[in-house]
C-alpha cells in the first residue's frame, strides 16, 4: 500500500504504551512495539495507544475527515476510529500545519495470530500504518520453535 492523497506532506503512526502532547506542542511517545503475544487464541488485549502526526500541504484548509481501521491477516477490519480535523492554510514563514492522533484502544479481540495492520482513509486517497504482529507465546514448557535443537 502507498501513499496516495495529495493533502498530506509527511504522516507516522505507532503502537505505543503512552503518548500525550506536553504543553510546548510538542508530541511525547513511549514504549513504541510492533509485536504482542498471547498463549491462546482469540485473545483480548485490554489496551493499546496509537500515536503518531499528520503534516499537512500548506495549500490544505477546511475541515479533513479520516477513518482508521485496523484490518486483520485476512483484510477485514476489527475495529475502526472515525475522526476529523481542522486544518488552516499556512504560508511560506510559518510550518505546516499538524495534527497530532492519539487514540486509545480497549478490548481488542485477536481471533488469529499474524500480522494487523492500520489503514488511513482520507476524502482523497489512503495511507498505509503500521503492522502489529500478533504472536504465539509459548507455554510453560513449549518451545516456540519445536524443530529446534537444544
Amino acid at each position: 500500500m502507498q501513499m496516495t492523497t495529495d493533502h498530506i506532506s509527511d504522516f507516522f503512526l505507532v503502537f505505543c504504551e503512552h503518548a500525550g502532547t506536553r504543553p510546548d506542542g510538542k508530541l511525547n511517545i513511549e514504549g513504541i512495539y510492533n509485536e504482542l503475544y498471547a498463549p491462546t487464541f482469540p485473545a483480548r488485549q485490554d489496551a493499546l495507544e496509537l500515536a503518531g502526526m499528520i503534516e499537512w500541504r500548506r495549500d490544505t484548509e477546511g475541515v479533513q475527515p479520516f477513518t482508521i481501521h485496523l484490518v486483520d491477516p485476512a483484510g477485514k477490519p476489527i475495529f475502526s476510529i472515525e475522526g476529523q480535523t481542522e486544518i488552516d492554510a499556512r504560508v511560506e514563514a510559518r510550518a505546516p500545519a499538524k495534527t497530532h492522533l492519539i487514540f486509545s484502544l480497549e478490548n481488542l479481540v485477536f481471533v488469529n495470530p499474524g500480522r494487523y495492520r492500520l489503514v488511513v482513509n482520507f476524502q482523497d486517497g489512503e495511507l498505509a500504518g503500521p503492522s502489529l504482529h500478533l504472536l504465539h507465546s509459548p507455554g510453560e514448557g513449549e518451545r516456540l520453535d519445536p524443530g529446534a535443537e537444544e
